[in-house]
């Protein structure tokens, strides 16, 4: 890990949870005894897509009182992982309700960046992302706007989404103590509206959250590709670390494989 950080978070709260990344965009964030699951997807292919990873066990993600989508991309809006979820409140972007209610999800609740939701004693805020936020790039496709999200339960936790780097993500500094970027990508290119390791680093220069995790590499690639540049699988999260190290040496860097967690301590406000 770089040194820890001095006092970036600016300001501590109260509270210790649990932050798991099952690979991909999909996180189990478990903060004041609320579980919530961002952008999951749980099965071994979604399309042309097949996981290169441990495959998720269903304890890894049981109970979420909510699910966290941030845009209809089909990596990570995946309706039979939001079934295998059972009954839970769906978070989406506005404009999503009609595609997910069609697909028999009951508890949608749709937001704008700005907007916040309660789930008991944990908030979570919309807050923007520049991507195209099309299911599908043809005419008719749902569309709602690419949305990241910021949760506050005890610990804050920015959770990016999809995202190019946007000057917007200065003014989330002050309110962060884990930023959880993606880093990278399924393909050989990242097309517009994605960050790589350096330009993730950069926002985390913006943010200056206590402790990085990236996210959105190491997982996910389609059929017969992965040993083709296997260093755009395989690298994003250390050349990140290298990256976040030079430009901004105070933030902790937590990289791990799919099914890893954060050491609680560093999710608690005293941490180091």
């Amino acid at each position: 890990m770089t040194a820890p950080s001095a006092g970036a978070s600016g300001g501590a709260r109260p509270g210790r949870g649990a932050l798991r990344w099952l690979g991909h965009a999909t996180v189990v964030l478990d903060l004041q005894g609320v579980r919530l699951i961002t952008d999951p997807v749980l099965r071994q292919r979604v399309g042309m897509l097949r996981r290169h990873a441990a495959a998720i066990q269903p304890e890894q993600y049981a109970g979420p009182r909510a699910v966290l989508l941030s845009h209809l991309h089909a990596d990570h809006l995946d309706l039979p992982s939001l079934r295998l979820l059972g009954r839970c409140r769906i978070i989406a972007p506005r404009g999503a309700g009609p595609m997910l209610r069609a697909a028999g999800m009951q508890d949608v609740v749709e937001l704008a960046a700005g907007e916040r939701v309660s789930l008991g004693p944990v908030e979570v805020e919309a807050v923007a992302a520049e991507h195209d936020g099309r299911r599908l790039p043809l005419p008719g496709s749902p569309t709602a706007d690419a949305l990241g999200y910021l949760v506050h339960g005890g610990t804050r936790v920015y959770v990016a989404g999809d995202t190019a780097l946007h000057e917007g993500m200065a003014g989330l500094r002050g309110r962060v103590d884990v930023a959880v970027l993606p880093v990278g990508g399924w393909g050989l290119t990242l097309g517009p509206g994605h960050m790589d390791p350096v330009q993730a680093a950069e926002a985390l220069a913006l943010v200056r959250p206590r402790v990085a995790l990236p996210v959105h590499w190491g997982t996910l690639r389609p059929l017969g590709l992965r040993r083709v540049r296997g260093d755009l699988f395989s690298l994003p999260g250390e050349r990140f670390r290298q990256a976040a190290a030079a430009l901004a040496p105070d933030v902790r860097v937590a990289v791990l494989f799919p099914g890893e967690a954060l050491a609680p301590a560093l999710l608690a406000d005293d941490a180091p």
